[in-house]
């Protein structure tokens, strides 16, 4: 028996070279009966060793590769704003004008806030479905004769982002002072847009997104995201 270990392994070595392959059905043919059992596990347990060899080889070179992957959460809040569905609306209301035109507008656009102006166009505040709800709903008070000024809330106690705030910075504000609704300001204080919380989660599931399908991608070794 170990005559033929010997045999098993110098033969296993020369076909691991550069020589041509060996017949290991005709060597296993060559066997005694007796000794067949032995001859193949010991060619299995040689054939996973020269494997591990190999891998172990690669390794190295493996594992100076890198994955590449952009980071989304870098994004500013002008990117979460064009996705955003106040986009494209009129998102303002004349703070003059009655709870109840803001309350049709909530309906008319599906949204949850609206930026309220001055005579002059100027930002005075927000109104927001929760300011119906907490101050004209549960006092009893009409929303027909109720000003929108008398209820938003104003410009001085609003938290505000700027069109290169980043989608985190964003996300950070609301959390702090729990809010849903962010006017975005240009440099000289003009609003320019609002985003919501939904606006800003969408943002984060497409980073998720973005992170799963690199590690997929980097898994199976596409070359787009490796750097050596």
């Amino acid at each position: 028996q170990s005559h033929h270990i010997i045999i098993i392994t110098t033969s296993y070595s020369s076909s691991s070279s550069s020589q041509a392959p060996l017949d290991w059905a005709q060597l296993y043919s060559q066997q005694p009966t007796n000794h067949r059992t032995m001859f193949a596990t010991c060619v299995s347990s040689l054939a996973k060793a020269s494997a591990g060899r190999k891998l172990a080889a690669a390794a190295p070179q493996f594992a100076r590769r890198t994955m590449v992957a952009s980071k989304l959460g870098d994004r500013d809040a002008s990117h979460a704003w064009n996705k955003s569905c106040y986009s494209g609306i009129d998102y303002t209301i004349d703070d003059e004008s009655t709870v109840l035109q803001a309350v049709e507008k909530f309906a008319a656009y599906n949204v949850g806030c609206l930026v309220t102006t001055c005579a002059d166009g100027k930002l005075s505040g927000v109104i927001s479905e929760r300011d119906y709800v907490t101050k004209i709903a549960l006092l009893g008070k009409t929303g027909g004769t109720t000003k929108v000024r008398q209820i938003s809330t104003k410009a001085a106690n609003l938290v505000t982002a700027s069109l290169d705030d980043t989608v985190d910075a964003c996300m950070a504000k609301m959390l702090s002072r729990d809010i849903r609704h962010l006017p975005l300001l240009d440099d000289d204080g003009k609003v320019v847009g609002i985003i919501s919380i939904k606006d800003l989660v969408k943002e984060f599931m497409e980073e998720k997104e973005h992170t799963i399908h690199s590690l997929a991608s980097f898994a199976v070794g596409e070359g787009g995201h490796f750097v050596m």
